[in-house]
């Protein structure tokens, strides 16, 4: 199905959303890949990949993302905003700790809190969009 073709007016409003959100490409890009294997949503896992490589993410650190606790490729910011998506993405689970939202808070600033919020917001629907039609995903340089 195409929910582009078939809502369009929805699909653009959804994409000018997502398109508004100002945080930094190679962290936004960890964040869409994270929620994506959380998901289990294989159309944004191929693109968000395909786009982080693109804003200069290396393979070893996209390879490391689903087991980000235990590598020591990420960053503070980075692990707290890895954190928060995981809580976020499963929300419905246990909420989001307040210890987390503090420590985010704390690394981030609220300016940054405020559009990593917004990213996490965007990607779950994008993944929920994607796996609940079916889409795939096939790079620019797929043979």
């Amino acid at each position: 199905m195409s929910i582009a073709a078939l809502a369009r007016d929805s699909y653009r409003a959804m994409a000018a959303f997502d398109r508004s959100i100002t945080l930094e490409p190679r962290l936004r890009e960890l964040v869409k890949i994270r929620a994506s294997q959380l998901n289990g949503c294989a159309f944004c896992i191929d693109m968000h990949t395909y786009e982080a490589r693109l804003a200069g993410e290396s393979d070893r650190r996209m390879h490391a993302v689903a087991a980000w606790r235990e590598s020591p490729l990420f960053s503070a910011r980075e692990r707290v905003a890895l954190a928060l998506t995981e809580a976020v993405t499963r929300v419905g689970d246990a909420g989001l700790p307040d210890e987390l939202y503090e420590l985010a808070f704390e690394e981030l600033g609220e300016q940054e809190l405020a559009q990593l919020i917004l990213a996490i917001a965007a990607i779950n629907s994008w993944n929920r969009i994607a796996v609940s039609s079916g889409i795939q995903f096939q790079p620019p340089d797929a043979a």
